[in-house]
C-alpha cells in the first residue's frame, strides 16, 4: 500500500505538513507559556513600584514603623486572589501575610537572600515551593536613610493558573493542528487514489497491449493530464491495433506475391523437366520465368529498401544528372508491358531540362514506380501521360504522372504513402512502395503529390530542386565543417 507515489507522498508532502503542525504547536505552547509567565511576572513587579508610595518616608523610618506601616498595608491589600503579600522583618523572618496562615522557618526564600546582596533591593525567584507547588515571588527591600535593612514586601504567585492556560492553549493549538493533519490526509488520499487507481490500470492496461491485446482500453475517469494519458494510450492501442492488421495484411500480400511467380517458375520449370516442349512452348515458358523472375527480384528489393527505411539505412549518392535520360528510360522499360495490356503510355520528352542534383538510380526507381501504379490502375483501353516541365516561379522541375483509372477515394487518400497501406486490395502489389518513394524525394529535398477522385483518375505530382552549384558547395563545405568540428584535435608534438 505505502509504496511508490503514496510513498513519496508520504514522505514528501505529508511529513513536511506534519513537521510544520508540529513546529507550529510547540511554538505556539512556548509562547503562550512565555506571555503567561511574563504576564505573572509584570504583575508582581507592578506590585511591587506601589511600595514607593506605601512607604514614602521609609528612609527615616525605623523596624517598628516599618512593620507598622507593612502591616496596614497587607490588611489593606486588594488582590488577595491574585497573590500572597509577605512582610518580612530584618532579621528574615515572615512576620505577616495576606492570607493569615503562618509560614515556616524552614520555607527558602531565595528571592530574598538575592535582594538582600543586591544593590537595587530588588529580585525574583520562579519555581517550586517548599511544599512542591510551582509560584514566583518576587521581594522588594526596604532600608532606611543609613543603609539598614528594615524589612522586606515579598509577592508570591502560584503558577498553577498559568500553567493551565498554557495547557488548554496547547491542547486547543494541538486539537486544531490534528484537525489540519487530518484534513491533508484526508484530501491528500483521495488525490494519490485519484492518481494511483488510474496508473495502476493504466500499467495494467500496457502490460495487455504490450502482449498483444490491442483491444484494451482505459476508461477516462478525469478531464486532467491523467485523462489526456488515458487518451493517448487508448489512440496508441488504437494505432497498434490498425498497423497490426497493416502488417498482417502486408504479410498476407507479400506471401501472395511471392507465391504467384514462384508457383509459375516452379509449374514451368517441371513442365521443361520431364520432356521437352516445342520450340513455341519453350519460348513462352522461359519468358513466364524469366518475367516472373523479373518481379520476384523487383519485390525483393522493394523489400530490401523498405527494410533500410525502417532503419535509418536508405541512403543517396548525390550527383549532377540529367533528368530526362532517367525518365526516357523507365517509360521505355514500362512501354511494351502497356502495349501487351492494351494501354496508352503517352510521353512528351522535351528538348532540353536544367540539370538536377540527385541519385539516378534512386529516382529511376521511382518514376518506375509512379508509373507501375499508374498501368495498375489504368483499365484496358486507358491511358498514362507522362508529362515534364520546368516551373519558373518555383524554380523547380515537377515530373507529371497522371492516369484516367478508378482513382482513389477521399478517405484513403490521405493514408496511401503509409507504409503497409493499400487501398485497393483487388490489385497486385507489397503496399509500400510509395512509402519508400516519398522518402526518396524527401531525401532530395522535393515533394510527392497526389490528386485524386473517384472513377475520374489520379495524378502524381513530383517536384525536383534545379541544381544551383552555389548551394550545393555551400551545403557540402557545411557539412564538412560539422565533421571536422566533431573530430579531435591532433596531439601536439613536443
Amino acid at each position: 500500500m505505502f509504496k511508490g507515489i503514496t510513498k513519496r507522498w508520504l514522505i514528501n508532502t505529508f511529513g513536511v505538513v506534519l513537521a510544520i503542525i508540529v513546529l507550529l504547536v510547540v511554538c505556539l505552547s512556548v509562547a503562550v507559556h512565555s506571555l503567561c509567565y511574563s504576564t505573572v511576572e509584570n504583575t508582581l513587579t507592578g506590585r511591587c513600584e506601589e511600595l514607593d508610595a506605601v512607604f514614602p518616608n521609609y528612609l527615616s523610618s525605623d523596624t517598628e514603623t516599618f512593620l507598622y506601616e507593612a502591616t496596614d498595608y497587607v490588611s489593606g491589600f486588594g488582590y488577595k486572589d491574585e497573590m500572597e503579600v509577605q512582610v518580612i522583618n530584618n532579621a528574615g523572618r515572615v512576620v505577616q501575610t495576606s492570607t493569615g496562615f503562618s509560614v515556616g522557618d524552614a520555607t527558602a526564600m531565595p528571592d530574598y537572600r538575592e535582594a538582600i546582596t543586591n544593590a537595587q533591593g530588588f529580585a525574583k525567584f520562579n519555581g517550586r515551593l517548599s511544599s512542591g507547588e510551582k509560584a514566583m515571588a518576587v521581594t522588594r527591600v526596604i532600608k532606611n536613610e543609613q543603609g539598614d535593612v528594615l524589612g522586606a514586601v515579598r509577592y508570591v504567585s502560584s503558577l498553577r493558573n498559568a500553567d493551565h492556560r498554557v495547557f488548554i492553549y496547547t491542547l486547543i493549538a494541538a486539537f486544531v493542528g490534528l484537525i489540519i493533519i487530518t484534513v491533508v490526509a484526508l484530501s491528500g488520499n483521495y488525490f494519490i487514489r485519484s492518481i494511483v487507481k488510474p496508473v495502476r490500470e493504466m500499467s495494467e492496461t500496457s502490460k495487455r497491449i504490450a502482449q498483444g491485446d490491442f483491444s484494451a482500453k482505459i476508461d477516462k475517469m478525469y478531464d486532467d493530464e491523467i485523462g489526456d494519458l488515458c487518451d493517448s494510450i487508448n489512440e496508441m492501442a488504437e494505432e497498434l491495433d490498425a498497423n497490426e492488421k497493416l502488417k498482417n495484411d502486408f504479410i498476407s500480400r507479400v506471401s501472395h506475391e511471392l507465391r504467384t511467380p514462384l508457383t509459375a517458375i516452379k509449374g514451368w520449370a517441371e513442365t521443361m523437366q520431364y520432356g521437352v516442349p516445342d520450340r513455341v512452348t519453350l519460348e513462352k515458358g522461359m519468358s513466364v520465368i524469366v518475367k516472373e523472375s523479373s518481379r520476384l527480384t523487383s519485390l525483393v528489393e522493394e523489400l530490401l529498401d523498405f527494410s533500410k527505411l525502417q532503419s535509418g539505412r536508405l541512403t543517396v549518392q548525390m550527383e549532377r544528372m540529367d533528368i530526362l535520360a532517367e525518365i526516357d528510360e523507365a517509360v521505355y522499360m514500362l512501354r511494351e508491358r502497356a502495349i501487351s495490356e492494351g494501354k496508352h503510355l503517352l510521353y512528351d520528352d522535351p528538348e532540353e531540362m536544367p540539370i538536377i542534383y540527385g541519385d539516378h538510380n534512386r529516382l529511376k526507381q521511382v518514376f518506375l514506380n509512379i508509373i507501375d501504379n499508374a498501368l495498375k490502375y489504368t483499365p484496358e483501353g486507358g491511358m498514362v501521360g507522362v508529362q515534364v516541365y520546368r516551373d519558373y516561379k518555383e524554380n523547380t522541375v515537377k515530373v507529371v504522372v497522371a492516369d484516367n483509372g478508378c482513382g482513389i477515394a477521399p478517405e484513403d487518400l490521405p493514408k496511401v504513402k503509409d507504409k503497409f497501406y493499400k487501398a485497393n486490395q483487388k490489385i497486385n502489389g507489397s503496399g509500400i512502395g510509395l512509402a519508400v518513394a516519398d522518402e526518396i524525394i524527401k531525401m532530395h529535398k522535393g515533394s510527392l503529390d497526389i490528386e485524386s477522385s473517384p472513377d475520374v483518375g489520379t495524378t502524381v505530382t513530383i517536384t525536383l530542386p534545379i541544381y544551383n552549384e552555389a548551394a550545393i558547395l555551400d551545403s557540402d563545405d557545411a557539412v564538412m565543417d560539422a565533421e571536422a568540428a566533431e573530430l579531435p584535435e591532433p596531439p601536439k608534438q613536443e
